[in-house]
């Protein structure tokens, strides 16, 4: 993981430099600024993770940088410092978009736990806006299958109706993300959240708090009050994966949330309010968790009012290779590579194959198969050793090879045409209407 990196903007250049030297040796990097003119200067050429802003300077004052940072630089987190005692200017700093204050002098160790703190939130923050983005250019589900048509019709009924929760069941990468992300832009306003969280990754201890956020001192380590997932994903969408290895404890906190849209941060008594849809996503049967006793009655009754089942990728038959050939496109793109093609012998093996990792296994093995063999076709002897016991349905076919060497001819017209379809048919002595209808066939764009 990247350091974390500090600005200090204050007057007192022997505090500063003194502070600069004690969270260096925390392994921070740290940038000095001793008026507000530099520390703007600095934050035009740097990006800092966080500022530490003393509110009394002379010249331009630490309110008069905040504001500035307010209309140039609002991504990034600032904590106000002062030795003045003064909820007037605490408050004021806050209401501009402060994310904490804190007094003079201060215990070093409880700087550097609300520094970590508050980076810490900036990249999940980040990660929430990068995803956002990347999510809403991503395309639509792939597939022709009877089983995604229908898929695609229950997303489309869903996202037109006022249903708020929702269970996706299916094997381990099947695509319910991709199908909770299609709920989400189909369902929610272009700029809402989506946030996920993977229930199985945290422990008991700690899932509640990040959730619904915690108070100053309610968790170990919380050095200020930090803000769940919950109340980041407000107005948008709350992806719980693996939702069955959530604690009984969670669970019920759950069960009230998704029932009353209140819930309350660990340590604090007032409730809070939050209109978030909740979709929750399983690979393991409800059903048998809540007979052993692991998973709530009533919660699973809640999450299941609009059950959605996606289906595995060996009973999606021509979906198989049409996802083959996106990943190949894709991938091919992605690395600045000539895409792969599959002979009709390996769309066999494909067919045959019993997909044990679903759409995951499949694209991570395109990927895998575009670094290594870029701009051929993939036959048999190309796939990975558990390939090999499996008994291709098909026969074996001499246009394999025909077909790879049409394929390989027309991406080389194109590369030396440099992509323009006219020029790369003139150069294959065939019309500009047939090198399309090649193209077409071989899948290539």
């Amino acid at each position: 993981m990247s350091k974390t990196t500090v600005l200090i903007i204050d007057d007192e250049i022997k505090l500063t430099q003194s502070l600069a030297f004690t969270l260096r040796q925390a392994g921070m990097i740290c940038l000095e600024a001793h008026n507000g003119h530099t520390g703007c200067n600095l934050l035009e050429s740097q990006s800092p993770d966080v500022v530490l802003l003393d509110i009394r300077m002379p010249g331009q004052s630490g309110i008069e940088v905040l504001e500035w940072m307010t209309a140039e630089a609002p991504d990034i987190p600032v904590i106000m410092m002062s030795a003045f005692d003064d909820t007037k200017d605490a408050v004021t700093s806050i209401k501009m978009g402060a994310v904490d204050y804190i007094s003079k002098p201060f215990d070093i160790d409880e700087l550097i736990h609300l520094i970590e703190g508050t980076s810490r939130r900036k990249r999940l923050e980040s990660e929430v806006k990068y995803l956002r983005q990347r999510y809403t250019n991503d395309p639509e589900f792939i597939g022709n299958s009877h089983l995604i048509r229908t898929l695609r019709q229950q997303v489309e009924r869903v996202t037109e109706s006022n249903v708020n929760t929702l269970l996706l069941s299916g094997e381990t990468g099947a695509g319910k993300a991709v199908i909770a992300k299609q709920l989400h832009l189909k369902g929610s306003p272009a700029d809402s959240p989506f946030v996920e969280i993977n229930c199985a990754t945290l422990p008991e201890g700690q899932i509640e708090a990040e959730l619904f956020g915690a108070d100053k001192g309610a968790v170990p380590g919380n050095v200020s009050r930090s803000r769940g997932l919950v109340e980041i994903a407000d107005g948008g969408t709350l992806f719980l994966d693996e939702v069955s290895e959530m604690p009984l404890s969670v669970q019920a906190k759950l069960l009230t949330f998704i029932e009353t849209r209140n819930y309350r941060p660990v340590g604090i008594t007032r409730e809070h309010y939050a209109d978030v849809r909740v979709i929750a996503a399983t690979n393991k049967s409800l059903e048998e968790a809540v007979a052993d006793g692991s998973f709530r009655h009533d919660l699973f009754f809640r999450l299941n009012v609009m059950p959605i089942e996606i289906p595995p990728l060996r009973d999606r038959g021509q979906d198989i290779e049409l996802l083959a050939n996106y990943f190949a496109q894709r991938f091919a793109q992605e690395t600045a590579n000539k895409p792969i093609g599959f002979g009709k012998s390996t769309i066999a093996f494909f067919n045959s194959y019993p997909w044990p990792g679903n759409v995951r296994e499949l694209r991570n093995l395109v990927e895998r198969l575009t670094i290594l063999h870029a701009g051929q076709v993939i036959s048999a002897d190309h796939l990975p050793s558990e390939f090999k016991s499996v008994d291709p349905v098909g026969p074996m076919s001499i246009e394999e090879s025909i077909d790879g060497v049409e394929r390989n001819m027309i991406q080389d017209a194109l590369l030396k045409s440099g992509g323009k379809k006219g020029v790369a048919a003139e150069r294959l002595g065939i019309s500009r209407h047939a090198l399309k209808r090649k193209m077409h066939r071989l899948g290539l764009q």
